[in-house]
């Protein structure tokens, strides 16, 4: 983005010492410049730096709340049960669209500002720089001993002579040099530039990125039980998320079945009861024809990719495998039912519902459901404990339920949670004067009360979550994000710097060597390469062993522009300025020999 560069006060020219080719910044609107002139203004202040660092912070803080409240297009069920636990804040939250965040009106402005922002520093600055890498380095100032870093001697050498041998030294050293009026110019560091607009072409590309992926990106999510499978079809998925230019006519065609899912967990130790691997083994088929099936394993951050999306493994739980049996011993509900887990110990909460119970004792229709919960590894006793599980596998499962009979609403037509049991038109089962309620281990059955027959805990399956993403945008986001940092390393380690030598004849007839250095920032580099090209000079310019630059040099120079023997580093002072006999960045070309 733009550096703000305040001109010296003494008029005098500056482009010797102007080291950046961002363009200069004003610091407010002149009074009366009219609409056009305040469009113009704005324009530049949006351009700017400190109002892209401003809009980029706001972009991070607006990305917080995405992280901390469940997203609609994320989890639509944690979302949902986000919105029952907190109904105080949930019609606020909806009016801010916290649900929504990264499709929300005020978080699109924000970064609909950050890419116009961008947009408009990168064309100006990237033509600034394209004359600056035409133009030739800026020729020496009047005075070079107003340079941080400078260097004087004499010597007999020929004045045209040194002055080529120090151009020939610099070229050799990758500086872009020009031999003209009497003294050498010479620049180097172009790649911090470079680095500068990379960085900024890279977060344009990442801005881009992003936006593409949310303008043409879809994902869906499945809970699939072990034996079971799914077709990538919006029918299947349990939920789906589609974009402007991505819907549900645009799903990959595939389908895969689940044919085992492994989870271990650390059983002793500090961690005991760390997960350590979560396992998928799969055999899918691409297109329409299912019986080409191909073998797959989806670990967690190792997605598998089919077509243009990917299979993510996002979760796991257990779905105990159930039968129900109506009074005549007729089987009215049989298979697994996935349990959600609600802790770290998988303790799982799910219900069972029985649609198709038939007629009760009096004749009359009636349907079953039942509630509770599924311990992987159960305490003895729930005195002190409660239902919880006590490890993640599972290595003494429990089932404990509770029965309800009457009407599930089913059948009004209304869409229902499937984990969830509505029991405003049921009535909770007694059962010796207390609450129907069963703990259950593995093969055992329970005679439920009023004749309703009986339910048996056959065993447990496990089910894996998936999620299957389609982003497109997420390679050219990458892209920009490694471009970024090298970018940034560019900028920040590549010093932008540049060297004079002059070589004049003197009234006694000795030749005085100047040779002086400036650099955008304060750094040791450029005093340590101007004393090794000193040093190198030495041998086409030797000092005179009887010169004393204090004493000579005043008779060679006015008095407030004493050269030194030796490279310095003082400051230049804040009222002087650095002259120069002829206008720095010149449409004449530069010689091509710059190596960075």
């Amino acid at each position: 983005m733009s550096d703000t560069k305040t001109s010296p006060l003494d008029g005098t020219d500056t482009e010797a010492e102007r080291l950046t080719t961002a363009p200069e910044e004003s610091e407010g609107p002149a009074v009366g410049i009219g609409p056009l002139g305040w469009l113009r203004w704005t324009w530049r202040q949006l351009t700017s730096m400190r109002v892209a660092l401003v809009l980029l912070f706001l972009l991070s803080l607006a990305a917080v709340p995405g992280s901390l409240i469940p997203q609609d297009s994320q989890n639509t069920f944690k979302a949902e049960m986000w919105r029952k636990a907190h109904p105080g804040l949930t019609p606020v939250y909806e009016k801010l669209q916290l649900f929504d965040v990264y499709s929300s009106v005020w978080f699109s402005a924000i970064y609909i500002l950050l890419f116009v922002s961008l947009a408009g520093c990168i064309v100006p600055r990237t033509w600034q720089f394209v004359g600056v890498l035409r133009a030739r380095p800026p020729a020496a100032p009047r005075n070079l001993t107003r340079m941080p870093v400078y260097a004087a001697w004499h010597t007999d050498a020929d004045a045209g002579a040194v002055n080529a041998a120090a151009y020939r030294r610099l070229r050799k050293r990758g500086f872009r040099a020009q031999l003209a009026d009497g003294a050498v110019a010479s620049e180097r560091g172009y790649l911090r530039e470079v680095g500068n607009l990379l960085f900024h072409f890279s977060l344009f590309a990442l801005l881009a990125g992003f936006a593409w992926a949310s303008l043409a990106s879809g994902s869906g999510g499945k809970l699939v039980v072990e034996g079971q499978g799914y077709s990538n079809t919006t029918t299947q998925l349990d939920d789906f998320t589609g974009s402007a230019f991505y819907g549900s006519d645009d799903l990959d065609p595939f389908g895969f079945k689940l044919d085992s899912f492994t989870a271990k967990f650390q059983a002793s130790g500090d961690q005991v009861g760390s997960a350590r691997q979560f396992t998928a083994k799969i055999r899918y088929w691409t297109g329409s024809d299912s019986t080409k099936l191909k073998n797959g394993q989806i670990e967690v951050n190792h997605p598998l990719e089919i077509g243009g999306s990917k299979v993510f493994l996002i979760g796991h739980g257990f779905a105990p495998v159930i039968t129900v049996r109506n009074a005549k011993n007729e089987i009215v509900y049989r298979g697994p039912t996935p349990f959600l887990p609600q802790d770290g110990n998988l303790t799982s909460t799910g219900v069972v519902k029985v649609s198709d119970y038939g007629q009760d004792a009096g004749g009359e229709r009636v349907q079953l459901g039942f509630s509770g919960y599924f311990l992987p590894t159960a305490p003895e006793s729930f005195e002190k404990t409660g239902p919880v599980s006590l490890f993640p596998s599972a290595a003494d499962p429990m089932l404990v339920l509770t029965a309800y009979a009457g009407d599930l609403g089913s059948d009004s037509g209304l869409p229902q949670n499937v984990y969830q049991l509505d029991t405003k038109h049921m009535k909770q089962l007694q059962q010796d004067g207390q609450t129907a309620r069963a703990r259950l281990k593995p093969g055992q059955a329970w005679s439920l009360p009023d004749g309703y027959g009986s339910l048996t805990f056959e065993g447990y399956q496990q089910w894996a979550s998936f999620q299957v993403s389609h982003r497109p945008g997420n390679a050219v986001a990458l892209l920009g994000a490694v471009a970024a940092i090298l970018g940034l390393i560019g900028s920040l380690f590549v010093q932008r710097r540049r060297i004079w030598v002059r070589a004049t004849t003197t009234p006694d007839g000795r030749t005085l060597v100047e040779v002086a250095g400036l650099a955008r920032s304060e750094s040791a580099k450029t005093a340590e390469e101007l004393a090794e090209l000193a040093v190198e000079l030495q041998d086409d310019a030797p000092a005179l062993d009887e010169d004393e630059p204090t004493a000579d040099a005043a008779d060679d120079v006015p008095a407030d522009e004493t050269p030194a023997d030796e490279v310095t580093a003082d400051e230049t002072p804040a009222d002087d300025a650095p002259q120069t006999d002829t206008p720095a960045d010149a449409d004449t070309p530069a010689a091509p020999d710059t190596k960075e």
